[in-house]
């Protein structure tokens, strides 16, 4: 489940506006904001239904106990940033595993929110591309942020795990990696 820290951060920056816009528009105090997102302050229900509201976002209760994607990209996100690339590929299986255990349009639900960046081209690439490879698998439509072009890299290249690791042939990797330019092994996302 997503905590209310990530949803409010995904929802104001997939919308494109600083804690100073959102303040006005959901007329809630901008220090109030930087509390939540930083998860220094628990809010009320009323007040994330607020924040959400106010950055064009609803919340909705889904019948699943798995984390969503934007979850499980902060959690890529902390492991980029200690440079644990091990931790940042468990939490990458971590979530084809949440994906694959949902179906249909639940499946959907849980890759709606567009994930904050990674600060690494290559993760949020490889984010976009699992996200379209098991979407794709149950005709599910793409959320918007899948497509785009700042989550497609310019060159293919593998994901920095191991240096020592070989790097798969096209032939072993799912189409919607190729498209995006990341470079994973299908048997990688084999994991269930």
């Amino acid at each position: 489940m997503a905590d209310i820290a990530t949803l409010v951060r995904s929802a104001r920056r997939s919308r494109g506006l600083t804690q100073r816009e959102l303040s006005a528009r959901s007329r809630l105090g901008q220090t109030r904001i930087a509390l939540t997102e930083k998860r220094h302050e628990d809010p009320r229900f009323s007040t994330a239904i607020r924040l959400l509201a106010g950055a064009g976002h609803r919340l909705y209760a889904a019948p699943t106990t798995r984390d969503d994607v934007a979850t499980v990209a902060a959690d890529i996100r902390y492991a980029v940033q200690a440079d644990d690339a091990q931790l940042a590929l468990r939490h990458l299986i971590q979530m084809n595993d949440n994906l694959v255990a949902e179906h249909g349009l639940l499946r959907g639900i849980l890759a709606v929110t567009e994930p904050e960046s990674t600060g690494s081209k290559t993760w949020d690439a490889a984010i976009a591309a699992l996200v379209a490879y098991r979407l794709n698998q149950d005709g599910v439509p793409l959320p918007g942020w899948a497509n785009d072009e700042s989550r497609v890299l310019k060159r293919a290249r593998p994901l920095p795990v191991d240096p020592a690791d070989a790097v798969p042939s096209p032939a072993d990797v799912p189409q919607e990696f190729l498209d995006r330019g990341v470079l994973l092994w299908r048997d990688t996302l084999e994991s269930v």
